[in-house]
């Protein structure tokens, strides 16, 4: 992937999706890009989101998570490294936005977290080492991807031989939360450009969620 474009023509949202070229237009970014920093803090961290999102749900269907290594990618607001710090993994909190970066600093600073490394990242890469990671956590992320088998080639790369890839995402239906039907990605869609990017294997539960399936490749 070309890392040398004018950051100036993107736009550089990633707490809940990777920058795109402003040319994209109607592009899943362009949408949120709508929102100021402010609303979409408050919306990722309100009470409303918890009631859909329902976050300690999902990771106790993840299993033990404690001693991994996990980047949660698209991290935003931090509202899930947060609770990946809390249940012992070893996070690293990646987004293109330095914005949402600094405010996830002061909440590392203000609760006293240990276990949270800030990353950020090209709009285009993982900026993954070979083998980095034991899980690439992905949540409300994975529609706003470009060029989605090679980023996520990369991301397979970054994850250790026995690692996952962990998707939470919309379904592609009309729904009270979430982003325009057009711009969520079916799970077919999802498999098919996941297995060009080397993934064998999927578990997938379309009955956790109210509104969003997840997906774990291997």
């Amino acid at each position: 992937m070309n890392n040398n474009k004018n950051w100036i023509s993107v736009l550089c949202l990633l707490g809940a999706g990777i920058c795109l070229a402003q040319h994209h237009t109607g592009s899943a970014n362009e949408y949120m890009h709508k929102s100021s920093f402010e609303d979409l803090i408050k919306r990722w961290e309100s009470p409303d989101r918890d009631e859909y999102q329902q976050p300690e749900k999902v990771l106790d269907y993840l299993g033990e998570l404690k001693g991994k290594r996990i980047m949660d990618l698209g991290a935003g607001s931090g509202y899930f490294s947060i609770k990946l710090a809390a249940r012992g993994a070893d996070v690293i909190a990646a987004d293109v936005n330095e914005e949402f970066q600094r405010f996830v600093k002061s909440r590392i600073e203000n609760e006293n977290i240990q276990n949270i490394e800030l990353r950020t990242i090209p709009y285009d890469s993982p900026a993954l080492g070979e083998g980095e990671v034991d899980m690439v956590f992905m949540v409300n992320t994975y529609h706003h991807i470009e060029e989605r088998s090679a980023y996520f080639e990369e991301v397979r790369n970054g994850t250790k031989s026995d690692g996952e890839l962990v998707i939470v995402d919309f379904f592609k239906v009309e729904s009270p939360v979430g982003p325009p039907v057009k711009h969520k990605v079916s799970i077919d869609q999802v498999v098919s450009e996941l297995k060009g990017a080397g993934y064998k294997s999927f578990d997938i539960d379309v009955e956790l969620l109210p509104y969003q399936f997840i997906l774990i490749a291997r």
